[in-house]
């Protein structure tokens, strides 16, 4: 009888403190449903030398318990931070991954944008440099700036021209509201200056991009947010999709910073209409796997892309960010338990893809596919 498989994921820990510890619980859950042994780990955890690793699984009425677990045959890396040491680890040839390493968002931006495939859905930017928000603010009505590394909504400001104005509106580190207006694209200029100075999240950069109209409700901007991931069989398919409403007067339509999950279908459709609609929904599906074919190709293996997709008041279909450690809240919020789930499932199922199918090379002699 062969041995269970056995699958890792790689993750930020301090003591049991772990990131996002609501869905790294139902991940390894899942993996134990399906008949995995699988559990989180740190760099920390990992001996080298003696292959051996500490891992952490759920423990009965909450908490974690760790124990010493065999050496996984493939991992999935959820670690959010650039440290040194986990760089080292990602690095360093010790683990078979799921997913590879992705690159800097103006580098993904960059790159896309010369493709010919999906370049007719990227949005102008460029890395900030001064004069670059007055330059593009005589092209566009309205302008974003936003860090290279950011999450969450943490920095972005849109510009945008009210009458003889232009008007600042952002949320700064802390998610705190932010607004100014200025008479000159000189005082813009100033203002934002000082915002990339005092706002920089860690030693990145910032972009400036070219804003879209995405206000389908008046007062309010909604924006896509779509997950493509491997399904079991190795392929990529659109998970599910939501579209997420920012808050009356909000740049930004993050849940965090109080935006609302509702269905694709019924806040689109009451813009548009249901035939408008399903060609909309066609569009983001193809852009999906277009972005998501040529990601892989550049950057090697990968499992699944959460893609902020903007559909302008026009009906076009914009990318605004792909994100290769998605979360996948918004299915919970709009009540869609089953989308949910599979949103869970599908990392796991496809670790055991890769195993099953001989694509990890096995330690230890257990036979893959057995």
């Amino acid at each position: 009888m062969s041995k269970k498989p056995v699958i890792g994921i790689l993750t930020w820990r301090e003591g049991k403190r772990f990131g996002e510890p609501g869905y790294l619980r139902r991940l390894v859950t899942a993996g134990k449903r399906m008949g995995a042994e699988t559990f989180l780990f740190s760099h920390q955890d990992v001996n080298t030398a003696e292959k051996k690793i500490r891992g952490f699984v759920p423990a009965k009425g909450g908490g974690w318990e760790s124990r010493l677990f065999p050496w996984p045959e493939v991992v999935i890396d959820r670690y959010r931070k650039r440290e040194d040491a986990y760089m080292r680890l990602r690095h360093g040839g010790v683990f078979q991954f799921a997913n590879s390493p992705f690159g800097k968002k103006w580098r993904v931006t960059e790159l896309l944008a010369k493709d010919d495939r999906v370049k007719r859905w990227i949005p102008e930017t460029y890395v900030y440099a001064k004069g670059k928000v007055k330059a593009m603010l005589d092209r566009y009505p309205i302008v974003y700036v936003k860090p290279g590394n950011g999450t969450g909504g943490r920095s972005i400001v849109k510009i945008s021209q009210a009458g003889k104005h232009f008007l600042i509106q952002g949320r700064d580190r802390r998610l705190q509201r932010r607004k100014a207006s200025f008479a000159t694209r000189d005082g813009v200029e100033s203002w934002i200056q000082k915002w990339v100075r005092e706002q920089r999240i860690r030693d990145g950069n910032f972009l400036v991009q070219q804003g879209l109209d995405l206000s389908l409700v008046p007062g309010r901007v909604a924006d896509v947010r779509l997950l493509i991931q491997k399904n079991s069989a190795g392929e990529w398919e659109v998970t599910g999709s939501g579209v997420r409403l920012g808050e009356t007067g909000s740049s930004i339509s993050n849940l965090h910073g109080g935006g609302k999950a509702i269905s694709f279908q019924s806040f689109v459709g009451k813009r548009f209409g249901p035939e408008r609609t399903k060609l909309i929904q066609q569009e983001c599906h193809r852009m999906a796997h277009e972005i998501a074919s040529v990601l892989e190709e550049k950057f090697g293996r990968m499992m699944e892309f959460g893609l902020d997709v903007g559909v302008d008041v026009a009906g076009r279909v914009w990318l605004i960010e792909v994100n290769p450690k998605p979360g996948r809240e918004i299915f919970r919020q709009m009540g869609d338990t089953r989308t949910y789930e599979e949103a869970i499932a599908r990392p796991v199922s496809f670790a055991l893809h890769l195993i099953n199918s001989g694509q990890v090379q096995t330690k230890g002699g257990r036979k893959t596919g057995a």
